[in-house]
């Protein structure tokens, strides 16, 4: 009988499922929308009732358009944002904001409401802090549950449990408390290449109650990615999905970590195999860096070294921008010209960024020239900090060289700008990589906003580095998948799953010559629109 496999991706804005056969061949794949609340103050919302009710009705629409039956799906597997779910023991949604809504009980990866204190834990020079580049993030679990302690000590108190938003999905569906090592190595400070939290750090920083239960509330039983959970769906949860109860599921993984396993095992001829050496690029809402190695390496406004985050046995160094295609939707939003290209992009079936990157590229003889077409524009898209690797997350966006031209051409130029900021800060990230002893010789790219040809080359021109990609619709879904047939026991383990599931796709070359100068000279005015951005902060 034939296996199939389920990956399901839980984003910022939408849940989607995908249908794998044992190859990795995409059959079928479905989405629908989940709600977010935002409000002042950086709160980012969402709902775990409705998340769920996403992910099933995905998943049987997946299953129906694929054409296969229930009994034919060997196994599941979740990646999800790093988002803090609170829930009472029996499973009841908690409040996690001044709403005091328990409809509304997650806190979304992007709630930077906890900056004062990601800010005050700094300042402590833990030791954990060693393992997230130096300096822990708003973006991290630890400050918003100091956070949550401070302002709603009731939900804090009441909770039963928190989750990654990766793990609460595992145990919605199979009911193990088990934990990703990925999610709490790389957002909660567990320490996994010592099986251990740190209970000097929870203790010092004022979360001594989690220690004072044994870590229960947050995690005691901690796993590889892939690893079979429980005795597979309950029954509840197979009657929720259309599944049959006793289908595998595998523990999760973060959504951009599942995009690296989705791709960085592919061949590419030219190549070396050594993934040592391969950045996986997760290109979405937000942006994702990650590379391998076998030793830690430390360093500094990085996340990471965390071990077997991601590939078991291997340490992960993990960057990006918490901004990256939100950067560019909120650009090119701001434009005068946009109502007037948004409706000829409707009227093309098309969203506004995908029309201009259409409009850009038939405006170049050749992809290597679209950086022309940013002219005198500059842009460092920081509008919501600089993850990597200067670790500021009170960094704010730079716009140079605008004019009062309110044409769709300058709209195009800054479009492009926007993109070649995007690129640059992704440059800045390899040459610390290179510096501290992680060379990079090919970019693997994923995610939504990674899928236009003229993106691909914008990206190998502004860092200089080689960049391909997965010969596969959904990446990021196929790294799920693969959770799903290590689990079911298709594949011994995760990198056996990498290697015979994915294959490469296109090698898109760096431009040479005078658009190499040009990337060179811009890429130093980047730069120098950073250091005055720093400076005016400063100054006010």
């Amino acid at each position: 009988m034939a296996r199939f496999f389920i990956g399901i991706d839980v984003g910022t804005g939408s849940a989607r499922a995908g249908v794998f056969d044992e190859k990795g061949g995409l059959l079928a794949s479905a989405k629908q929308p989940i709600a977010i609340w935002h409000e002042a103050g950086g709160i980012v919302e969402q709902s775990s009732e409705q998340i769920w009710e996403a992910v099933c009705g995905s998943v049987k629409e997946a299953v129906g358009a694929a054409g296969v039956a229930s009994a034919e799906v060997s196994g599941v597997g979740f990646d999800a944002t790093c988002s803090l779910v609170v829930v009472n023991a029996d499973g009841s949604p908690v409040a996690v904001g001044p709403s005091r809504d328990p409809a509304r009980n997650i806190m979304v990866w992007m709630d930077h409401r906890a900056a004062g204190e990601a800010a005050e834990i700094n300042a402590g020079n833990h030791a954990v802090l060693n393992y997230v580049g130096g300096r822990i993030s708003p973006e991290m679990e630890t400050p918003k549950l100091l956070w949550l302690k401070r302002n709603l000590p009731e939900s804090f108190a009441t909770a039963g449990h928190f989750f990654d938003l990766a793990d609460y999905l595992t145990w919605r569906a199979t009911g193990s408390l088990s934990r990703s090592i990925c999610t709490v190595t790389c957002k909660w400070t567990y320490l996994a290449h010592e099986n251990r939290w740190d209970p000097d750090y929870f203790e010092t920083i004022g979360l001594g109650e989690l220690v004072a239960d044994g870590f229960a509330r947050i995690g005691t039983d901690i796993v590889e990615p892939g690893m079979s959970l429980g005795c597979g769906l309950t029954e509840e949860a197979a009657a929720d999905l259309g599944l049959k109860t006793g289908t595998a599921v595998g523990a999760a993984l973060i959504d951009a970590h599942a995009g690296g396993i989705g791709t960085l095992g592919v061949a590419v001829d030219g190549a070396s195999s050594d993934v040592g050496r391969r950045l996986a690029y997760i290109f979405g809402t937000s942006a994702c860096s990650m590379a391998s190695s076998k030793e830690p390496v430390f360093v500094d406004g990085v996340w990471g070294p965390y071990y077997s985050a991601m590939i078991p046995g291997l340490w992960l160094n993990e960057g990006g921008q918490s901004a990256a295609g939100a950067a560019i939707d909120y650009l090119v939003a701001m434009h005068p010209a946009s109502p007037q290209a948004c409706a000829q992009a409707e009227a093309a079936g098309s969203s506004l960024v995908a029309w201009l990157e259409g409009e850009a590229s038939k405006m170049c003889a050749s992809l290597q020239n679209a950086v022309t077409l940013a002219g005198s524009i500059h842009v460092v898209p920081e509008f919501l900090g600089n993850r990597s690797p200067h670790a500021d997350p009170d960094a704010r966006a730079l716009i140079a060289g605008l004019g009062l031209d309110a044409s769709i051409s300058d709209l195009i130029s800054l479009y492009v700008a926007g993109l070649c900021g995007i690129g640059y800060g992704l440059r800045q990230l390899l040459v610390k990589l290179t510096d501290e002893g992680i060379p990079i010789d090919l970019i693997v790219a994923s995610g939504g906003a990674a899928q236009s040809n003229l993106v691909r080359q914008l990206l190998a021109d502004t860092t200089g580095v080689p960049l391909t990609f997965a010969d596969t619709p959904e990446p990021v879904l196929l790294g799920a998948a693969m959770l799903a047939a290590v689990a079911a026991g298709r594949y011994p383990g995760l990198v056996d799953a990498m290697m015979e599931m994915s294959t490469a796709s296109k090698i898109f070359k760096p431009a040479l010559g005078e658009i190499e100068l040009v990337h060179e000279r811009r890429y130093r005015i980047f730069e120098r629109l950073q250091s005055v951005g720093r400076e005016i902060r400063l100054a006010s």
